[in-house]
């Protein structure tokens, strides 16, 4: 099914701005990120609340937290572990992981999630932890 909106992101024609926006995921272009791949939606609407990433996580991911951002995970294939503060619990299909700004968190395993940042993810709130800390 075709989408009326290139890329993930919305073309609107006229002055007023429809209340939705639609992505097909994973036709977005693929981008690097701590965990692996992230393909990333709706960060870039004006007043956005939140972003979606379709994130392929590589089987060592680099721990990381975020100061203002809180992530919800959804892991929709594949299992392993999260690594949240340290404490590594167990995830497979749907299970859903609610992270709050501090938490130094890595995915460890081979999966597939959709990660949800609130607000939109914003790459300067990425903090990278040195590799001694894991």
């Amino acid at each position: 099914m075709d989408s009326p909106f290139p890329r993930g992101r919305a073309a609107w024609q006229g002055a007023v701005m429809p209340r939705f926006a639609i992505a097909q995921l994973d036709a977005l272009p693929a981008v690097g990120c701590p965990c692996g791949q992230a393909r990333r939606a709706f960060g870039e609407l004006p007043g956005g609340q939140a972003s979606v990433h379709l994130v392929d996580i590589r089987v060592d991911a680099t721990t990381h937290h975020h100061q203002r951002t809180t992530e919800i995970y959804v892991v929709l294939e594949g299992e392993g572990e999260l690594e949240l503060d340290g404490v590594r619990v167990p995830v497979k299909p749907l299970t859903a992981v609610y992270i709050q700004p501090g938490c130094r968190h890595r995915a460890v395993g081979r999966m597939r999630l959709l990660n949800i940042p609130i607000p939109p993810f914003d790459p300067a709130d990425e903090i990278l932890e040195p590799e001694e800390s894991r």
